[in-house]
Order: C-alpha cells, then structure tokens, then sequence
C-alpha cells in the first residue's frame, strides 16, 4: 500500500484535499436524497476556506470561501488553531482537550450540528490527518 502524499497545511491545495477527502467519505456513504446541509470552514485571520454541501444527497464542495460565508454548520478557527487541529489524530488523548482550549480561547467556533452530516463524517479527520504536512 502506498502511503498518500502530504500536503502543506493551510496551501490552495490542502483545501482541495479536503473537498476531495469529503467528497470521497460523502460518497462512500451512499447519501440517501433527503439530505440537504452545508458546512462552512473559513480561517478568521485569512481568506482561506471550504464550502460542502449535500444537496439532495449529492455532495459538493469548493476549496475557497468568502470571508463571511455562512452555512447550516459554520467553522471559524485561526490557522494556527487549524494546523494544531489537522496535525493530531482523532484518538490523541490530547486532541479533546485542545479542542475545548482553542474554543476557549476563541480560537475556535462552530455554530450548528455537525452531527447533521451523518455518522460518515467521523472518518474524515483523520484522513486529512493523513494527508497534511
């Protein structure tokens, strides 16, 4: 098994990875078409950012965002909150707690359910994990 290619956090392409990642995990899932939810990830202090929708089950994404973009489920967090976030693994016995820290902090903040998604989405951080450099 070859071991995928790591990206640079934060880059044009890390965005794009992560749609792709999304888009892969989305897909797996087999959506059903009453599914209609978008996510909305964009750094407070950059103009990164992604959009994901689920429209009708069909799943979607852009790697760029307005820097006041919202969605159904929107994620504010600063670059260096992100690359702390996407350079630990999911089972990291810290990775709970810096969650908890960061929104503390206000470095962190995501208004509405993630759990609207679907239960797919719990494999998705760790495969961009994976992915980043």
């Amino acid at each position: 098994m070859t071991t995928p290619d790591k990206i640079p956090h934060g880059t044009a392409a890390w965005f794009e990875m992560v749609g792709q990642v999304m888009m892969q995990a989305a897909l797996d899932a087999r959506l059903t078409a009453d599914i209609n939810v978008s996510l909305v990830e964009h750094y407070t202090d950059g103009d990164q950012g992604l959009r994901f929708e689920i429209r009708n089950g069909e799943p979607s994404y852009t790697a760029s965002v307005d820097k006041d973009e919202r969605g159904d489920i929107t994620v504010a967090v600063t670059a260096a909150a992100s690359r702390q976030l996407n350079t630990r693994y999911s089972d990291d016995p810290e990775y709970g707690s810096l969650m908890a820290h960061l929104a503390d902090i206000g470095e962190l903040s995501v208004t509405g359910d993630l759990s609207r998604l679907g239960s797919w989405f719990a494999v998705v951080h760790d495969r961009i994990v994976d992915r980043t450099r």
